[in-house]
Formats: structure tokens, sequence, C-alpha cells
């Protein structure tokens, strides 16, 4: 009977692994409704901001900031927003699969990528790879502070100001659905009065008619200081969304692992079943031989 022992202690072993995934499960759970209500309220202010910032660009084309503006180098800044914990199925392998090919296409023409990685796995991918980490960011916690993302990406944006970078980049896994998750990379410097329009008329309503505003103290103090508002509003926005993401991938992968577990146990009990019936048939069967031989 030491097969059938064995057994047991696997079944008891993966019951209680059970156990813990389904725990995790019901803790997602919790946790993907509060990230979700905290990426919907984040929602307005980010919209907000850039309907003003495309009104701002449409009423001063005489003045430009330096985010608007195309540098010349080759270099190309990446903030990548991954998750400090794993067990959330592929959300952190997708992005970091994406952005390595961004990072071989920037060395392929010539240029070195500087990265800002927020979040632990990020970071330790990044550093595996030899990238060059100008700055990080790691255990946010539940809730996101914007304290603590300004001082990290103000790295890459003082650099793209002084023109040491082409472009700069936002990687995060933007939330579609509790089942759906889309791993994205999107240019967040140079900003282009266009793609500035274009996602106000996206997400707020416009009036038809133009106006222009009253600066105080001056229009160039006023535009500098709203459209780093804007950059940092956007960076919030992508860490709130791949926080969303995390909580639901991680409920589906520990559904998943619960309902694997499961199964795995229905499996060891029936071959338990099995070994232990043929163990009492081989005891009766050497009883009915004793008896017939008496």
């Amino acid at each position: 009977m030491s097969a059938g022992k064995e057994i047991r202690g696997k079944i008891k072993s993966v019951e209680n692994t059970k156990k813990i995934t389904k725990a995790m499960e019901m803790v997602s759970v919790s946790k993907m409704r509060k990230a979700q209500d905290r990426m919907r309220a984040a929602r307005p202010y980010a919209t907000k901001i850039r309907d003003i910032a495309a009104h701002l660009g449409e009423a001063n084309p005489e003045y430009t900031h330096a985010f608007m503006k195309t540098n010349e180098a080759k270099d190309v800044g990446f903030i990548v927003v991954t998750t400090d914990k794993g067990l959330c199925g592929g959300l952190n392998t997708n992005l970091l699969r994406l952005v390595t090919g961004k990072l071989r296409d920037v060395q392929a023409a010539g240029g070195t990528p500087l990265t800002v990685a927020i979040g632990g796995k990020g970071l330790g991918f990044l550093n595996r790879m030899n990238a060059k980490v100008v700055s990080h960011v790691t255990h946010l916690g539940d809730t996101p502070h914007l304290d603590k993302l300004i001082g990290p990406v103000k790295v890459l944006l003082d650099a793209y100001a002084e023109g040491k970078l082409g472009a700069v980049y936002l990687c995060y896994t933007r939330f579609i659905n509790t089942m759906r998750q889309e791993s994205v990379v999107e240019q967040l410097l140079p900003l282009s009065n266009t793609k500035i329009r274009d996602e106000a008329k996206a997400e707020a309503t416009t009036s038809a008619h133009s106006w222009d505003y009253i600066y105080e103290p001056d229009a160039q103090s006023v535009i500098d200081e709203l459209l780093v508002r804007y950059v940092e509003a956007l960076v919030y926005q992508a860490v709130a969304e791949n926080m969303a993401s995390e909580q639901s991938a991680r409920m589906v992968a520990m559904k998943a692992a619960t309902d694997n577990a499961g199964n795995v146990i229905a499996e060891l009990k029936l071959v338990y079943n099995k070994s232990r019936q043929a163990a009492i048939t081989k005891e009766l069967s050497e009883i009915v031989a004793g008896a017939a031989a008496v």
C-alpha cells in the first residue's frame, strides 16, 4: 500500500494548492473592482486635460512647446509599465515581447534605447537584457500615487526637452474588459496638435467654434505647465489601466489554476481507488488460493 500512501500525499498536496489559488482568486476579485473604479475615476481628468490641451494648441500656434518639437536624436526613451508580482498569466510576457521588438528596432537604427521601469517584473527583465535603465520605481502597492511616478518619468521628459531623445514611448497593458487586456506601445513624445485634437474629439464633446484663453502670467508659462501635467496624466492613466489589467488577469489565471487542481484531484482519486481495488482483489485471491490449498 506504499503506492496508495504516496497517492494520498499527492492528493493532500494538490488540495492545499487548490485552497491557496481559490483564496488568491477571491482576493483578485475584490482588488479588481477597486482597480477598475480607480481607472474609471481617472478618465474624466485625462479627458478634460486633453480637451484643454487641444484648445491651447489651436489658440496659440505661434508658440511651440518643447514636447511638440521633433528632435533629430537617434536615442529613444521607453516607459515600461509592468506589475510587481507574478501569477497573472501572460500579461507581462506579452507586453515585454512587444517592448523587446521595439528595443531591437531602435538598436538596428543606430540608436540607444533609454528605459524607465515602472514595476518589478519589467525592471528585472530590462536588467537581464542589459538595457540602459535610467530610473525605476517599484512596489507601488494597490493604489498608484502620482508623486512616486513623477520623478522617474521626469528623467526622460527632461532628456527629450534638451533634444537628447528623438521620441518617448509609453508601454503598458490597456484594460478592455475582464477577459481581455491589450499590450500597447504608444508614442508619448513628441506631441502634435493633430494627436491631441484627435484624442480630445474621441473622448470629449468639442464645440464647433474656437476661442482663446486669458493667460496669467503669460501664455508660455501656462502652456509649459499644462503640457507637463498632460503627459503626467497619460502616465498615471497607463499605470491605472495596467493595475486593472493585472487584477483581471490574475483572477482568470487563479480560477484556471483552481479548476485544473480540481481535475488533478479527481484523476488522482480515480488512480487511488483503482490501486486500492487492485490490492483488495489481490488479497482476496490470496485468501481463496490459501483456503483451496488447505
